[in-house]
């Protein structure tokens, strides 16, 4: 039986998707991507493998994504990241979507039809705002580990206090000020996941149902809720939503055998 694999090399982790003959997900692999993206990839894949209980041999198709998609050596081929993304998170709900993707360093807004074609879609890889990158700061500035950062949000009880700034820099620098003056940690990561969502917005924004994806919403599952006051539609989480592009991939890699 011929299996299946994505990989998607993003910025802070790599992952993998592995799918049988009927696109079912029979493994998955997440590991950090950190410096040595190559390394990364056969990390990841070995997971799924091991997960599949299956060899490399038996994946006769292989198919990278991500910014570090070029570093996959064995890899059969290579597609976009919005391509991929878009593809994994239609396949979980069939139906016209917005697909929100808050990653590492960037942010993708893919809009597709009910056959999931893509119509429209805009990323910001300019800077870190509206990324993992700015949370990871700003959790740095309040002293807790990011995945806390939402639990700390849920607990605020001003929502008047913002972040002003979508630059890191100058958010970390209004963040210290706000410090000083006394406000609550609580209230300020409440701002930050509302800066994230706002940047959305700003993108481009969604029509209809809004599907989240990213290690953002995987880590922090209070972003996903935040996304859905600002956006003012209705919020979905795929399952495993960090393995969206992967599996994307994966879909890929099935319909190129």
């Amino acid at each position: 039986m011929a299996l299946y694999a994505g990989i998607d090399v993003g910025s802070s982790a790599t992952k993998a998707v592995i799918l049988d003959e009927q696109l079912r997900v029979v493994g998955r692999g997440t590991c950090p991507s950190a410096a040595d993206l190559a390394g990364a990839a056969r990390r990841s894949f070995q997971q799924a493998l091991d997960q599949a209980d299956a060899q490399a041999a038996d994946v006769p198709a292989v198919t990278a994504t991500g910014y570090g998609r070029d570093n996959v050596v064995f890899a059969t081929g290579t597609r976009t990241e919005i391509d991929c993304h878009g593809r994994g998170a239609w396949q979980q709900f069939q139906r016209a979507i917005t697909v929100v993707d808050i990653g590492g360093q960037d942010c993708k807004v893919i809009r597709l039809d009910a056959s999931g074609r893509r119509i429209d879609f805009a990323m910001n890889r300019k800077c870190a705002a509206g990324t993992g990158a700015f949370l990871e700061q700003m959790a740095q500035r309040l002293g807790v580990a990011v995945d806390r950062l939402g639990a700390l949000a849920s607990r605020s009880a001003d929502p008047s206090v913002t972040i002003s700034s979508y630059c890191t820099v100058f958010a970390q620098t209004e963040i210290l000020a706000r410090i000083r003056a006394g406000v609550r940690a609580e209230d300020l990561a409440r701002a930050a996941l509302e800066s994230v969502a706002s940047r959305v917005l700003e993108q481009l924004p969604p029509a209809g149902e809004v599907v989240a994806t990213g290690g953002v919403v995987a880590h922090i599952p209070q972003m996903s809720d935040m996304l859905q006051r600002v956006l003012g539609v209705a919020v979905l989480l795929p399952q495993h939503p960090q393995h969206a592009g992967a599996l994307g991939a994966a879909l890929v890699a099935a319909s190129q055998d």
